[in-house]
């Protein structure tokens, strides 16, 4: 399985339970796709996006349950991000982890990474 990584904060994934699937963040709504980060690139993300804010989870995905709607496309310094063009079943999610936040403002991943 390649695990990919979404930032997200507890609400909205509380939501996307009582949906039974997550359709986006506002800005994974703008942009039209779900925003995903690897392994390797998911702390750059959190310190980017994410910088300060508490209570967030991170959700992990088995990429191979998202078929043809999930794209590798070049973003942030070139580098190949997936982007999920549609909703995301909850099915396909593996875990779902409290993202705890350090008193500097970033976020601990020892314990929350697969």
């Amino acid at each position: 399985m390649t695990a990919i990584y979404k930032i997200l904060s507890a609400d909205l994934w509380q939501q996307a339970l009582a949906a039974g699937e997550f359709r986006g963040a506002p800005v994974d709504l703008a942009d039209g796709f779900i925003h995903f980060s690897f392994a390797d690139q998911v702390q750059e993300t959190a310190h980017k996006h994410f910088f300060g804010q508490k209570d967030l989870v991170l959700v992990t995905v088995a990429s191979e349950d998202l078929g043809p709607a999930l794209k590798l496309e070049v973003s942030r310094g070139g580098a190949l991000f997936p982007h999920l063009y549609g909703p995301l079943p909850i099915t396909a999610v593996c875990r779902v982890a409290p993202l705890p936040t350090r008193s500097d403002g970033g976020h601990d991943f020892k314990d929350v990474l697969s």
